[in-house]
């Protein structure tokens, strides 16, 4: 009896342990978003600007965001305030703002002028959906990783990559709003895609798609490290 018992504790043990391994060799996926003092990434940027019909601005510049410090907020979570920077050619910076990163409950926030969004889930997987706006006061707005696994950007083939969706829709009326981010593991966002277009909704030119105002910016990155 006595050796039944001491192989069910055995087993048990070598289960519990078994557990324990695998939780701690689970791969969360936080290097889909690396964050460290230090570490930057330059963005080149198309952007748009639409005024009015046929009356727009295309402009290209570079972007560089980099980790410019840390500290802990009430709740103990370590935030990473990032410093943006701008200019006409790369290493040709002047500094435009900043904002901040953190992780909070396994999801990746940006806090940008006191509003808060979820950009990125960890683990990642596809198929997956959460509210962004579930630290704002802002209404639900779903995102969710729509590609999960290989992406080519400028010529670079990226293995483990994620798009988060963030909006596609196109009435061909009154609007176009499309908008997503993708994530590469070890490297961080590498692709950002924003549209937003209003058209024309005058009785003249409804359902013509004129573009009356509106804006893109289309980013994609060239250099990252750790300075």
């Amino acid at each position: 009896m006595l050796r039944y018992i001491v192989k069910a504790v055995c087993l048990g043990l070598l289960l519990m342990g078994c557990r324990e391994v695998e939780q701690v060799n689970r791969d969360m996926g936080f290097d889909f978003q690396p964050l460290e003092e230090g570490l930057f990434w330059e963005y080149e940027v198309t952007e748009r600007i639409i005024f009015g019909e046929n009356d727009e601005e295309l402009n290209t510049y570079f972007l560089r965001d980099k980790v410019d410090y840390t500290y802990f907020n009430d709740e103990g979570i370590e935030v990473f305030v990032l410093e943006r920077e701008k200019g006409d050619a790369p290493n040709e910076y002047d500094v435009v703002g900043n904002y901040a990163l953190f992780v909070r409950n396994n999801a990746l926030v940006i806090m940008e002028e006191n509003e808060r969004v979820v950009k990125f889930p960890f683990p990642p997987s596809l198929g997956k959906q959460w509210d962004a706006r579930i630290y704002s006061s802002n209404a639900t707005e779903t995102f969710e990783i729509d590609l999960f696994g290989s992406y080519v950007l400028n010529n670079i083939n990226y293995t483990q990559a994620a798009r988060v969706l963030q909006e596609e829709d196109d009435d061909q009326i009154t609007s176009r709003d499309n908008r997503f981010e993708v994530f590469a593991k070890g490297v961080g966002m590498i692709e950002s895609y924003y549209e937003v277009i209003s058209y024309c909704s005058r009785n003249d030119c409804l359902g013509q798609q004129i573009e009356e105002s509106g804006s893109m910016v289309h980013m994609k990155i060239i250099n990252y490290g750790k300075n």
